[in-house]
C-alpha cells in the first residue's frame, strides 16, 4: 500500500490519526448537534420505509388490488433498497460521506413525493422502486457516518440514540395514516407528501462535517487536518482541554486505487462481508415480514381499516422504547451476543403475536415485537459499521445491507403465498425462523468488535 508523505504540525510532529484524535474527545454539543440533524433524516427515512404499511390498505380497498398486487409492490421497495444499498456505498467511499448523505436524502424524499402522484400499479410500482434506491442509500451512508464521526465508546450508543429518535417517525407516519386516509379518499396521497419533508435537509448540512476518517485515508490530509482542528476546537470549548493524543497514532493515506470492492477484498474483509450479507437477508425477511405487512393481515383478519390502522399505530410506538433500551446495552456488552440474543426475543414474540386471536394480545405483543426489533436494528447498524475497514467501509456496508434488502424482493411473495395457502399463523412461524437463523449466524461466525478501534 502506498503512503503520502505527511505536512508537519506547528510543534514539527507528523499529525495523529483521525481515529486516534476522535477517539479520545469527551461527548459535547458537536456530537449532539450532529446526532440531531441525522436523527432529522432518519426520522423521515423510517417514516416513509413504512408509509406503504400504513396506506396498503385504504389503497387496496380504493383501488381493488389483490394480496398480491400489494405483495409487489411492497416488493419494488425492497429492488430499489438493493440498488441503492450496492451504488450509495460505493459513491460514498468515492465522493465522501457528507455530500453522499445529502444527495441521497434529497433522493428519497423526491421519489416519495412522486409516490403521492401515482395513478396506477405501474406508477406506484415505478415510484416505491424510485424510494427504496434512496431510502437504503441513506441509511447505508449514515451508519458509516455515525461510525466514523463519534468516539468509539459511545458510537453504538450514540447509533441507538438517533434511531430513538429517528424511530418516532414510524409511529408518526402510522397516526397520519389513521387520521387521514378514513378522512378523505386521497389520504393515502398525504401519507407520501409527508414522508418527504426531508427535502429540507440540505438547508442545516453546513452543521455537519465531512468524515476525517474518510479524508485522510484518500491522502486528503492537510483537508483532514482543517476538518479535525474546526471538531477539537468546538469540542474543546464546549468541554475545556482535550485529553492528550497517543503518540503512536500517526495518520495514514492511502493509495487512489485501494477502496471499494479492491480494498475490501484486499483487507480480509471478504469472509466478514459474507457473514453480514447473510444476517441481514434473514432479519430483513423476518423485519419486514412483521412490519410490512401487519396492517393488510389485520384488515384481512377481519378488523375494520380504522381499526387496523389503530391498532398498527399502537404497535408502532413501541419503536421508540427499543431503541432507548439499545442506547442504554448497546455499548455495555459485546455487541455480537447481544444481537443473537434480541434475534431470538424477537422471534419468539412474533410467534406469540400469530398465535393470538385476541384484540389485547395482539396489540400487548405486537407493541413488545416493534420494541424489540428496534433494539435489534441500532445493534446490527453499528455492527456492520465497525465490521469494516474505513476504505471499504461504505461498499461493505452496502453490500451487506444492499442484498440483504434485496431479499426482500421475494420475501412479500413468500407472505402472501404462506397466507394464501396455510393462513395467518403460518405467516409469523417464517418470521420466527428468519431470527433464529440471525441468532445462529451471528453466535457462530461473527466477530467480536466492542470498543474496537475503527481501522
Amino acid at each position: 500500500m502506498l503512503r503520502f508523505a505527511f505536512p508537519m504540525e506547528a510543534q514539527g510532529s507528523a499529525p495523529r490519526s483521525a481515529a486516534a484524535r476522535l477517539d479520545r474527545l469527551p461527548v459535547s454539543a458537536f456530537h449532539r448537534r450532529t446526532a440531531a440533524l441525522l436523527a432529522y433524516v432518519f426520522f423521515f427515512e423510517l417514516g416513509d420505509l413504512n408509509s406503504f404499511a400504513y396506506a396498503a390498505p385504504g389503497l387496496r380497498q380504493q383501488w381493488h388490488l389483490s394480496i398480491a398486487t400489494i405483495a409487489t409492490i411492497t416488493s419494488a421497495s425492497f429492488v430499489g433498497m438493493f440498488v441503492g444499498a450496492m451504488t450509495a456505498g460505493a459513491i460514498s467511499d468515492h465522493i465522501g460521506r457528507k455530500r453522499a448523505l445529502i444527495a441521497t436524502t434529497l433522493w428519497y424524499s423526491s421519489a416519495s413525493l412522486l409516490n403521492a402522484f401515482a395513478w396506477s400499479v405501474p406508477t406506484l410500482f415505478a415510484a416505491r422502486l424510485l424510494t427504496g434506491v434512496g431510502l437504503s442509500g441513506m441509511t447505508v451512508v449514515a451508519m458509516t457516518y455515525i461510525g466514523e464521526m463519534f468516539p468509539s465508546r459511545v458510537r453504538g450508543a450514540f447509533q441507538a440514540r438517533i434511531l430513538m429518535i429517528g424511530l418516532i417517525g414510524i409511529p408518526a407516519t402510522a397516526y397520519v395514516a389513521r387520521f387521514l386516509i378514513p378522512y378523505a379518499d386521497w389520504g393515502w396521497r398525504a401519507v407520501f407528501v409527508w414522508g418527504s419533508f426531508a427535502l429540507f435537509f440540505p438547508l442545516f448540512t453546513r452543521r455537519l462535517e465531512e468524515s476525517p476518517r474518510w479524508l485522510e485515508r484518500r491522502g486528503h490530509l492537510r483537508d483532514a487536518e482543517d476538518v479535525l482542528s474546526r471538531i477539537e476546537s468546538a469540542v474543546a470549548e464546549d468541554t475545556g482541554p482535550l485529553p492528550p493524543v497517543a503518540a503512536s497514532a500517526m495518520a495514514q493515506g492511502s493509495a487512489a486505487d485501494d477502496r471499494g470492492l479492491t480494498a475490501l477484498v484486499r483487507s480480509g474483509s471478504g469472509g466478514r462481508a459474507a457473514l453480514l450479507i447473510s444476517v441481514w437477508f434473514c432479519q430483513t425477511l423476518g423485519f419486514y415480514g412483521f412490519n410490512a405487512w401487519v396492517p393488510t393481515l389485520l384488515a384481512e383478519h377481519g378488523f375494520s381499516i380504522v381499526r387496523t390502522l389503530e391498532q398498527s399505530s399502537a404497535i408502532s410506538i413501541g419503536a421508540v422504547p427499543g431503541a432507548w433500551i439499545a442506547s442504554k446495552i448497546s455499548d455495555r456488552w459485546e455487541r455480537k451476543s447481544l444481537i443473537a440474543l434480541v434475534a431470538l426475543v424477537v422471534g419468539a414474540f412474533g410467534m406469540i403475536y400469530g398465535l393470538s386471536f385476541n384484540t389485547w394480545i395482539i396489540v400487548i405483543f405486537g407493541f413488545l415485537v416493534a420494541m424489540s426489533q428496534q433494539v435489534f436494528a441500532p445493534l446490527l447498524y453499528a455492527y456492520t459499521a465497525e465490521s469494516f475497514p474505513t476504505e471499504a467501509r461504505n461498499t461493505g456496508a452496502g453490500l451487506s445491507y444492499g442484498i440483504g434488502r434485496l431479499g426482500n424482493a421475494v420475501g412479500p411473495l413468500i407472505v402472501a403465498y404462506l397466507f394464501t395457502t396455510y393462513g395467518y399463523t403460518s405467516v409469523f412461524a417464517y418470521i420466527a425462523l428468519c431470527w433464529l437463523a440471525v441468532a445462529t449466524l451471528i453466535t457462530m461466525f461473527g466477530p467480536r468488535t466492542r470498543n474496537s478501534v475503527l481501522a
